[in-house]
This record gives structure tokens, sequence and C-alpha cells, in this order.
């Protein structure tokens, strides 16, 4: 054999015992690794759950159906009243937004317990450039009363569920959990709820009897009343906690409703929860002056036996849900029931 074959030959013999050293290695590192026609059984779990991961579903929510994240990872949520559903049913957002000066004061802390990024924005107000910065893969928000130009352009920034609610926990609830697959925990939840508003209500019917309650608003430059079958905070008062309207607006299906002070004495409740309400901007100092000042306001029953007790709008506007409602509920009993 020639020295330039001889030559060749060991070179292709040092090639193929390189190749076998490559292509072997211990049954541990295989095992961690896998091979390309076999894999482990861990490997084969794995891709499984990252598929899983990274699947997709079809929802339906106010506008009609949208294609979501099956496990979103930067879930983006509006609404801090549909954080604290989603949270006491197991599912954490990562980012909610909210308005500081009209949110329920224990919220916050009640989201940074659960590692919730809280972003600030301005009130009714849409920064898209700023949700554009958080890099959402999905946004959740309420779909009553939200206009399909808003919609749109959330949905180019991610994939948006307006879901097809307001804020009342027995309405928005189930729906959340249909879309996130907690159906049976939502349904503890609420009854957990029920259970509470059940023995509320009934001390309560124990304590006033018939006697009305109002809830009365007052704004910049007018009054308003809660009709008792109106909203979602309508439902709280007067159907889970069982309050007696006036008989004058028994049948107000308004949220709330403008008024003047002379129709006061017409309403003449037994007890008043006085709303002065917040909102950025906005001051109610000259109307609530009035209001006190008035005669009328003097001759009610409820003021005139120190029936009347104040209420923050953030109370039962934003502060509203499993935990929220349940403090509200306390405070409710502690002023009505001796």
């Amino acid at each position: 054999m020639s020295r330039r074959f001889k030559g060749l030959g060991i070179m292709l013999l040092v090639i193929s015992v390189m190749l076998a050293a490559c292509s072997g290695g211990t049954k541990e590192e295989n095992a961690t690794a896998g091979t390309a026609g076999a894999p482990t059984e861990g490997v084969a779990s794995t891709a499984k759950e990252t598929a899983t991961e990274s699947g997709t579903k079809v929802v339906k929510d106010q506008f009609g159906e949208v294609t979501i994240p099956t496990h979103p990872q930067n879930l983006v949520v509006f609404d801090s009243i549909y954080a604290e559903y989603l949270i006491e049913m197991g599912v954490t957002p990562q980012i909610v937004l909210l308005t500081p000066e009209v949110e329920a004061e224990y919220r916050p802390d009640y989201l940074k317990e659960h590692g919730v990024q809280i972003i600030e924005v301005e009130q009714y107000q849409y920064n898209y450039e700023q949700l554009l910065a958080l890099s959402p893969d999905m946004i959740l928000a309420a779909g009553e009363g939200m206009e399909q130009g808003v919609y749109d352009e959330l949905s180019k920034i991610a994939p948006t569920v307006a879901l097809d609610a307001n804020s009342e926990m027995k309405r928005a609830m189930p729906k959340l959990a249909a879309i996130f697959d907690k159906t049976e925990e939502s349904a503890k939840v609420l009854a957990e709820f029920d259970e509470k508003a059940s023995q509320a209500k009934e001390k309560i019917a124990a304590a006033l009897g018939d006697k009305t309650v109002l809830v009365l608003r007052v704004e910049h430059n007018r009054y308003r009343f809660m009709g008792p079958k109106g909203g979602s905070s309508s439902v709280f008062f007067y159907d889970i906690l069982g309050l007696n309207s006036p008989e004058a607006i028994k049948d107000s299906t308004d949220w709330f409703s403008q008024f003047s002070l002379e129709f006061l004495p017409e309403m003449n409740p037994d007890y008043i929860f006085l709303e002065d309400r917040t909102l950025v901007g906005y001051d109610t100092k000259k109307s609530m002056e009035d209001l006190k000042a008035s005669q009328v306001w003097s001759n009610l029953e409820a003021v005139k036996n120190d029936h009347v007790f104040p209420l923050k709008t953030s109370q039962f506007v934003s502060g509203v849900g499993p935990i929220g409602s349940v403090k509200l509920m306390d405070y409710v009993v502690e002023k009505l029931v001796p």
C-alpha cells in the first residue's frame, strides 16, 4: 500500500472514532436529550405541555368571536373588579389597569399580594401607546358600554375579549369562568358569597322590618337617587340585601335618577346612605352644603333620627366582588342592625 493511501486510511479511522464518540454518550445524557427518532417519555411530556401552553381557542364576546391564547402569559385586565373575580377563581392576571382616585381602598394591596402589576391610568381614557408597550398577549375588559371603534383599536394590540356583561358579580363571574375553564371554582365562590349574603339579609330584615332605605348621590349641581330596579348596585342593595326602597320610587328602573330637593319629602326614607360622588376633577362641595342647609333635608325622618350614613363611590362602584362586596355588606349591616 502506498504511503498516500496508508495515510488516508488512518485519517478515516480517526474520523469514524470521533463520530462514534459524538453519537454515543451515557444513558443519562440520552435520557435528557432524547433522540430524533424516539423521544423519551420526559421529553414527550414537556413537548405536550408546551403545545398546550401555546395553544389557542375561540370564545364569544360582546362583538363576536375572538381567538385567544389558551393560557395567556401576559394578560392585561382593564377592570380591577374582573381581576378580583379571576384571582378568587384561581386565575392571576399579569397586569391590571386602575385609576387610584376612584379605586376601592383595599384592592391595590390585594392585587400586589397576588403578584399583579398595577398600571395607573386616567379615568375613562385609553392610552393605546402605553398598552402596546406592555406587550399583552390578551386583553380583557367589560363589553357593556364599550364602543366598536375602541374594541377595534384594542384588537390591533392583542386579542381582546370584551365580556358580554357589566361588573355585576353573578353576571360577569360565570362568563369569565367559562373563558378560563373555572366554572366549578366560580360556582364555589358564588355559593360562599350567597351564604354570607343570606345571613346579612336575615339580620337586616329582622332589624328593619318594612322600614325604607334610600341611596342618595350628591353630584356637582344636582342630586340623584338609586332606582331599586336599576343597575348592578341596585341588585346589591335591593335584591341581595333585600332593602326596602321608598314607595315613591319602588318601580324606578334607572340606576340613578335626577330629582329636585322638593321631592325628598315624598320619599322620606327611614335610612339614607349618602354618597358624595367621587370623580377625577369633580367638586361636590357646594351641592353637599346646599343639601344639608335645606329645610326639606332637616325634616326627613332619617335625618332627624341620625340615620344618615356616608357611602364612598368606590365602595359600591369599583369595590364590588367576592372581597369588596362582603366588606360593603358588613358595613351596611353595621349601620342598619343595632
